[in-house]
């Protein structure tokens, strides 16, 4: 655990050993990672727009949706285990996550109208305040530091896991879907260990570029920052349906 380079379980010192050396062949790059992250994001956009679409549009999304939720789920656990798959399945993934994701924001669009742009709005501006924090060294990812973010998201994990588990029994975890002050701090830190995610997977990035990854880690690269992106768009979500739900 003490040579963990990122609190995302996608982006750690396991992808460098399984990611090896590229020796004589092309190699990771800061901007080839950050070139199919952006097709990985505009394929995740395109999939949202078929759910949100298909839900204003009246028609039953809820299958559709779950359904593409457990598919990404797979694709996810296949891609973190089989880095040479990343370049076939991660733009799979994305359009799949594209559609739970459009199918859970129509929702949400419904229930508090503009919540949806606040909470992209808010995904952007985070993302690029901890980029600048961290290409400025405001923020660095000390071992330390990564270690904190991983346990946080570990307990996060195991809170949420939890959480599904009890409530198939009809028990519901105290306060974390509740929109009080205590389930909007629970909200609020949990975005806030999402957020930080992010400057573990810069430096996963940073480090896989420099230590010359195989060039198929770009697309490993870009799909763990996609996976923590969607993470912290949907907690930002939450937190904006809690605090709307106030009203």
């Amino acid at each position: 655990m003490c040579g963990m380079r990122s609190g995302n379980p996608v982006l750690n010192d396991r992808a460098f050993e399984r990611g090896g050396k590229a020796y004589g062949h092309a190699t990771m790059t800061l901007d080839g990672t950050v070139n199919k992250a952006f097709i990985l994001l505009v394929i995740l956009s395109a999939g949202a727009m078929v759910t949100w679409n298909r839900y204003f549009e009246g028609q039953e999304v809820f299958p559709l949706a779950i359904g593409s939720a457990i598919v990404g789920l797979v694709l996810a656990l296949i891609i973190a285990f089989a880095h040479r798959t990343a370049p076939f399945l991660a733009p799979v993934y994305a359009a799949a996550e594209g559609i739970f994701v459009g199918g859970l924001s129509a929702h949400y669009e419904s229930l508090y109208r503009g919540i949806t742009l606040q909470a992209v709005l808010l995904t952007v501006a985070v993302f690029v305040a901890l980029l600048l924090a961290y290409k400025t060294r405001l923020i660095r990812a000390t071992q330390n530091f990564k270690l904190g973010v991983f346990a946080a998201t570990a307990g996060i994990f195991i809170m949420y896991l939890l959480s599904f588990v009890l409530g198939l029994f009809g028990v519901a975890v105290p306060f974390l879907h509740e929109n009080g002050w205590v389930g909007i701090g629970i909200s609020l830190f949990i975005v806030v260990i999402a957020a930080l995610n992010l400057v573990l997977d810069f430096d996963f990035i940073e480090s896989g570029a420099r230590n010359g990854l195989p060039k198929h880690m770009e697309w490993y690269g870009a799909f763990g920052l996609v996976v923590t992106l969607i993470w912290l768009y949907l907690e930002i979500l939450r937190l904006l349906a809690k605090l709307r739900s106030r009203d």
